[in-house]
């Protein structure tokens, strides 16, 4: 992660970077009207991650980044060094106060139903994400988008917003047509969200909900050349191991999102593979122990912090984890510039821990046991998720708390324990987003604790000071300042512990040898598919 902010002018003369994707084949599609994975201009996609619908300005995920990067296209996107580059902005120039972003756009650039992409389109979308989108801290600081002429949107802010270019990224703020969603309809649940129309490289002809969804190319898309394949088609598939099958047998292209230790260890050792770490510098997942703040006995910090000190990161990410993890020990993620290395690391210590709950007034009982707490965890994920909370049963019983696994049947039921305060201790991933602004904020901002709403402050932490230096860092423009603002405020949330913080999620994406443009942006898998292409023909 990079804070980006420059007061100098981009234009379109700055090549657009490979900023492309290769995900996952699927198994054997018969009874689908699918393409198979040999035809040389089609990619089958394979992925567990399902849809809600399709329109990333109101949704945040990888299930909808993933084609709504496709369908819509954004202002910029990103390079694999952090650097901005020209989408339907072909030049962007911010104010030397640093309170308004000028974007000019391109003028050959169209929707899928033949609309021309104007001002008026940008303006609308900028404003319906920052009413809409759950990341209410993204664009906070947008006051309104003037239009002068129908290539020029002018974005004018209450403050300096130091994220504000990266947040114009694909993934979060996708252009959408006024004239289809300005019709006065709920944009959460318009019925363009699942038939959406885009100005993206890719047009949405087909979705069988729960099954497969087709994209195919859009001949009007404004940049020649691109893209470069004929049709993707994302196979949704429940079963990880029967995506490795089949990539293994060459029926599957590529899979993306690869976190569990075992099945990396199997990719690598195929030979018509490549297996690559390349592609998630902008999410920034960390992998977490959340607490409920707000709930006996977890209200006491000294709690929170004996848990801490009994749980043996060390042991979680070598044994756990074979070593393929890196250590989380902040809010900010592990590479990130802005990441605080002089925080409380939590080194294992039961002696410790034992004392901390003996000071918080909950001694050992005749059994041993001092109290009994449930941990969740997400479904579907179990070396990052399942294993770790059945480490922490048996690891918390050393010094007195019984901990009871709760599973959960899926993610909704997960996400609505969690989002409703009805949990004690649950395993959490979650994303940074590139900039503490759009991803890290939420999580800690006493505005931001939202009942029913996955990913916002579920904790229910409040800290004064912290709600000041994150307002402070939100609006500053020097690297030096902002640094100073946010190591702060990583060791007082790290003492305060809300959140144990655990490890960065191993991402991988793996992909068929065969295949080129693959995704080495910072946004990787979130980023258009424009450049991938079938560099030697596919297996048959």
């Amino acid at each position: 992660m990079s804070p980006i902010w420059s007061s100098r002018t981009w234009s379109f003369r700055t090549p657009v970077q490979k900023c492309v994707l290769g995900l996952a084949v699927a198994l054997s599609v018969s009874g689908a009207h699918l393409a198979p994975a040999s035809a040389d201009g089609t990619v089958v996609i394979g992925s567990s991650q399902v849809p809600r619908h399709f329109n990333g300005a109101v949704q945040s995920g990888v299930a909808t980044a993933v084609p709504s990067t496709q369908i819509f296209a954004s202002p910029l996107r990103y390079d694999e060094n952090w650097k901005p580059q020209p989408y339907l902005a072909e030049s962007w120039e911010i104010s030397a106060d640093g309170k308004s972003v000028t974007l000019k756009l391109v003028k050959n650039a169209v929707f899928h139903d033949g609309k021309p992409v104007t001002s008026e389109d940008v303006a609308f979308s900028i404003m319906t994400i920052k009413a809409n989108h759950p990341f209410q801290t993204m664009l906070a600081a947008v006051d309104k988008v003037d239009t002068p002429d129908p290539y020029t949107a002018v974005i004018q802010l209450k403050h300096p917003h130091p994220a504000l270019l990266l947040a114009m990224s694909p993934a979060l703020m996708p252009i959408l047509p006024k004239h289809i969603y300005g019709d006065g309809q709920d944009v959460k649940s318009h019925p363009a969200n699942l038939k959406p129309i885009g100005s993206g490289p890719f047009r949405l002809t087909e979705y069988k909900q729960g099954e497969f969804y087709t994209l195919e190319k859009f001949d009007k898309f404004f940049i020649p050349g691109r893209p470069k394949l004929d049709k993707i088609v994302v196979k949704l598939i429940s079963d990880p191991n029967a995506m490795l099958v089949s990539l293994e047998r060459g029926d599957v292209n590529a899979l993306p999102l690869i976190s569990a230790v075992r099945d990396i260890e199997r990719l690598e050792k195929m030979p018509n593979v490549l297996v690559t770490e390349k592609g998630f510098a902008g999410i920034g997942p960390i992998n977490w122990l959340a607490f409920n703040t707000k709930k006996k006995p977890l209200d006491d910090v000294r709690v929170r912090q004996a848990i801490a000190f009994a749980t043996n990161r060390d042991f979680i990410i070598s044994k756990l984890m074979g070593g393929k993890a890196a250590a989380a020990t902040s809010p900010i993620a592990p590479g990130s510039p802005l990441d605080e290395p002089g925080v409380e690391m939590y080194k294992l210590d039961l002696a410790k821990s034992q004392k901390l709950l003996d000071d918080a007034g909950y001694p050992k009982k005749a059994d041993g046991s001092r109290m009994a707490l449930t941990i969740d965890y997400i479904p579907g994920n179990d070396e990052q998720q399942r294993n770790i909370a059945e480490y922490l049963r048996s690891q918390l019983k050393k010094v007195g708390i019984n901990l009871d696994v709760r599973a959960a049947s899926d993610f909704p039921t997960w996400a609505q324990r969690v989002s409703s305060f009805d949990f004690d201790l649950t395993m959490d991933t979650v994303f940074n987003w590139g900039d503490p602004v759009i991803g890290v904020d939420r999580t800690y901002l006493t505005s931001n604790i939202r009942k029913g709403i996955i990913w916002s402050n579920t904790q229910q932490y409040s800290n004064p000071r912290v709600d000041e230096l994150l307002a402070a860092a939100g609006q500053e423009t020097s690297a030096e300042k902002r640094k100073a603002l946010y190591s702060e405020f990583q060791k007082i949330v790290v003492s305060d512990a809300p959140i144990h913080f655990i490890n960065s999620t191993p991402y991988r994406n793996v992909f068929s040898k065969g295949l080129g443009g693959l995704p080495t942006t910072i946004w990787g898998i979130m980023s258009p598919l424009d450049e991938l292409y079938w560099a030697t023909p596919p297996r048959t």
